[in-house]
């Protein structure tokens, strides 16, 4: 539609009514309400420090690689302050790789 359009006088188009829709078919049998959601699984493991471990060797365990163990030490710094001092009994997070 142009700027000019609305000078125009006495000349009226036709408003476009919209398109019929199809009735709303009734669902053959009923719906049944959805259970709640399923909390989700947290995305790490946990695990208890023994003596001898040390974060590489957990990672190695883990994720078969013992230089992934910085991920290990993410998870955890309100614990572990220096990575190469791990105390038996901690609970750590294992991020899920």
């Amino acid at each position: 539609m142009g700027l000019f359009d609305f000078l125009k006088k006495g000349e009226e188009k036709p408003v476009q009514k919209p398109a019929a829709q199809p009735a709303a078919k009734p669902a053959a049998q009923p719906v049944a309400a959805q259970p709640a959601a399923a909390p989700q699984q947290p995305a790490y493991d946990t695990y208890t420090v023994k003596s001898g471990d040390s974060l590489s060797k957990i990672a190695k365990n883990f994720y078969g690689d013992a230089q992934q163990w910085h991920k290990i030490h993410q998870a955890n710094l309100d614990k572990i302050k220096d990575p190469n001092l791990i105390d038996v009994g901690w609970q750590l997070k294992i991020p899920k790789a």
